[in-house]
């Protein structure tokens, strides 16, 4: 897979940071999210079905509604990265995510469903990063509100890290592992 070296400062929204700072610098974004999927998946289906329907606290997401997030957060970011790749202008806004949980419905889905999806959404974000021409990954989009612009590159690596960032509170607050 292609190496894409880390964004710098500048080339993400500040709250991104906390996301970026998860991953190595040595640039395999896209295997981190090959390898990062499947060891996801390992964790989840050795949990109990009981475990997925679980709240840490009241208010907070299921462990199904915290992977149907993982998948939404990584299909609009990916979206985004096109966007900016293709050198597209207008401003992009936010998304409410406790919306999209509440009506996703993934507590109702089956997990074999979710994971299909989950996949799917997956070897197309790495396809897409994969394909990208090396001269679009600093191209810089524009963005409002807590989401005020990215380079595509940067956006790679929010999508990894925002997946890594859940799948470590999956496993602090929701397993205690």
């Amino acid at each position: 897979m292609r190496i894409i070296p880390k964004p710098l400062e500048g080339e993400y929204p500040p709250y991104a940071i906390m996301y970026i700072n998860l991953l190595p610098d040595d640039g395999q974004v896209l295997k981190h999210m090959h390898d990062n999927f499947i060891a996801v998946k390992q964790l989840i289906y050795s949990l109990p079905e009981e475990t997925l329907y679980h709240r840490y606290a009241a208010g907070k997401w299921s462990i199904k509604e915290v992977l149907v997030h993982i998948v939404d957060d990584e299909r609009i970011f990916a979206y985004r990265a096109l966007r900016f790749a293709r050198g597209e202008q207008q401003n992009l806004i936010g998304f409410d995510q406790d919306q999209y949980a509440a009506l996703s419905k993934a507590n109702e889905r089956d997990l074999d469903n979710i994971f299909e999806e989950y996949e799917a959404v997956r070897r197309s974000t790495i396809a897409l990063f994969n394909g990208f021409p090396e001269d679009s990954l600093t191209r810089m989009g524009k963005g409002t509100g807590s989401f005020n612009g990215a380079t595509v590159r940067a956006l790679a690596y929010h999508i990894a890290g925002h997946e890594q960032h859940h799948i470590n509170l999956i496993k602090e607050l929701y397993l205690n592992r």
